[in-house]
């Protein structure tokens, strides 16, 4: 069974930034091999309008039995404002919430971002899974496209 996972902008448009190409593209290339699906929602879409048009071709361009489109939902909406509700994170990272409830509701295997201060970081990571363990979700699994990428056996 393939993989689904969750993305957001940083991932997609750490494809062209020299700090996080190296370990972004062997990721992204694992999906054109079809070793894994992406997982993107209206919230990535949103934030996508603000991007450089060669990051919006980049997604374009992906094969399109490779990606998975999400919505938000009450659902969603409800989650995400219990990890700011519990104090997971703060007020201004409603759009973070989204992400990972999204991730949560949609069951994916794994959330991918570069974002190391609300999301890729173990003290978060417990506190929006002790939520999702509170309210019947599945754990999340929440790592960095370098934790993901392919790379040569020694």
């Amino acid at each position: 069974m393939i993989p689904r996972i969750y993305i957001d902008t940083s991932v997609i448009g750490g494809y062209f930034d020299p700090e996080f190409e190296e370990f972004t593209k062997p990721f992204s290339q694992r999906v054109l091999d079809d070793e894994l699906r992406l997982i993107y929602s209206s919230i990535t879409e949103e934030e996508l309008s603000n991007a450089p048009e060669h990051v919006k071709q980049f997604m374009r361009d992906l094969p399109e039995n490779s990606i998975e489109y999400v919505e938000v939902s009450d659902e969603s909406t409800e989650l995400a404002m219990a990890y700011l509700n519990e104090g997971v994170v703060g007020k201004s990272s409603f759009a973070d919430c989204m992400h990972i409830s999204l991730a949560s509701i949609h069951r994916a295997d794994l959330l991918v971002r570069w974002n190391f201060k609300h999301i890729v970081n173990v003290n978060r990571i417990r506190g929006y899974n002790a939520v999702n363990y509170k309210l019947g979700y599945p754990v999340i699994d929440i790592r960095s496209p370098r934790e993901v990428g392919k790379y040569e056996e020694d």
